[in-house]
């Protein structure tokens, strides 16, 4: 883990209330997909934690966040291109497992995605063998980040699918129903879960009951900051 100084390239609005932000890559900061960054916006500023969104191939690090009206949130989004910050890295467990005969399961909430994304971007691009089923659950479809880029993944690649619940337009919850629903066997897959601390808390519970063990379950919990 070391501090490199970089700069941000752009900013954009995603979805309803989301935003990434792009950061220049340091020449000698590698990371794997899954993995965070603790980023500091300047002297004075206490770091937060924030998943990487982009692969390890691509030349840029972006974040992606819900925005919210707090001191830390307002002063990432005044950020303009130019403007330097810290990042502390890279952090974090959740990277996908080595063997591919195992299948992968992913569940997020929300901003959850980020890590993800990061994997699936990873897994196209090296074009590994593992099987993912990814359920994704959001309030509606205009703050679904990424679900566009989601979609065209799950028509290109035969080895992943993609499960999204729009729980205020007639989706349900993630819940036992739904992974009874598309998953055969639970004991076989390697489980991972982002999102809210309730969500995850709630689903590990859930997993535990269908047998799945606590060893094969990684969890990251997102906080609004």
């Amino acid at each position: 883990m070391a501090e490199s100084r970089t700069r941000l390239a752009r900013h954009e609005a995603i979805a309803d209330g989301t935003m990434a932000f792009h950061f220049s890559r340091p020449g000698d900061f590698l990371f794997q997909a899954g993995q965070n960054v603790q980023l500091t916006l300047g002297e004075g500023w206490e770091n937060r934690t924030f998943t990487i969104a982009s692969a390890p191939h691509e030349a840029e690090v972006m974040i992606a966040t819900r925005m919210r009206d707090s001191a830390f949130k307002n002063r990432l989004k005044a950020l303009e291109p130019g403007d330097s910050v810290s990042i502390d890295g890279p952090n974090g467990m959740m990277v996908l497992h080595p063997d591919a005969q195992r299948p992968a399961v992913f569940i997020a909430g929300g901003i959850g995605i980020t890590p993800f994304l990061s994997m699936l971007r990873d897994a196209s691009h090296r074009r590994l063998g593992h099987r993912v089923t990814l359920f994704y659950s959001n309030r509606r479809a205009a703050s679904a980040a990424f679900l566009g880029e989601l979609q065209a993944l799950e028509k290109a690649h035969l080895n992943f699918r993609l499960v999204s619940t729009l729980t205020e337009e007639g989706g349900e919850p993630i819940g036992e129903a739904l992974l009874r629903r598309h998953l055969s066997d639970f004991k076989e897959p390697v489980y991972y879960l982002a999102g809210p601390p309730a969500m995850t808390m709630d689903v590990q519970g859930m997993l535990a009951g269908l047998g799945a063990s606590p060893d094969e379950v990684v969890s990251e919990e997102f906080y609004g900051y």
